[in-house]
């Protein structure tokens, strides 16, 4: 915002150049200034101050903001030990119930934030810590078997056969397969059991 003194010197200069035979918008682009505004300023004799409507910024406390007590009575709601591990949208809910309303769910939302309590308040359970997968290695054959299904394809659109498949980890031989119409836990189950016996009946003989 420039001040009085400045627009009037800005102003004659621009005067000046436009006497001179210099066109308004160039002279103004010379000055870093547009010319509507050295237009507004020459229409209205640089008026005292800004005139803007958005120059004049007073803040007004909104009328449904919460005074201290009353932001103190709701942290303490959001902390008490029945909600101090529940977000406010589980909060508001459970208030309304029981006829009870302290704030809005958004107005908690936002307290929370400011007071840096809003991370730890999860709905799910904490973590749980969780150890690796035993990895399973094979010396020799018949140790460790791996096993998968494949879809086949059939004539008919939208119809498969599962291919049932086990493979020797170590050899990397297929010990037995099977195909089914259907995926079934029992049915891989039961291939696998076939499998075990045929390879002991193999080894007695």
């Amino acid at each position: 915002m420039t001040s009085v003194q400045q627009r009037q010197n800005l102003l004659s200069l621009i005067d000046q150049a436009c006497a001179d035979g210099a066109r308004l918008k160039p002279a103004c682009r010379q000055i870093g200034l547009s010319a509507r505004s050295v237009q507004r300023w020459q229409r209205t004799g640089a008026p005292e101050g800004d005139q803007r409507q958005s120059g004049k910024r007073h803040y007004v406390c909104p009328p449904n903001k919460l005074r201290e007590d009353e932001r103190q009575a709701v942290m303490a709601t959001l902390n008490s030990e029945a909600f101090q591990d529940l977000p406010p949208s589980q909060i508001v809910p459970r208030l309304a119930d029981s006829g009870v309303y302290v704030a809005s769910e958004s107005t908690m939302y936002r307290m929370l934030r400011q007071e840096g309590q809003l991370a730890h308040r999860r709905s799910e359970r904490a973590a749980q810590k969780h150890s690796k997968p035993r990895a399973l290695a094979a010396t020799g054959p018949d140790q460790v078997f791996c096993w998968d299904i494949t879809y086949l394809p059939t004539q008919v659109r939208g119809q498969h056969f599962y291919l049932y498949l086990f493979e020797d980890l170590f050899s990397r031989k297929i010990v037995g397969w099977q195909v089914f119409d259907c995926e079934s836990a029992a049915l891989a189950s039961q291939l696998l059991r076939d499998i075990s016996r045929a390879k002991v009946s193999a080894r007695a003989s």
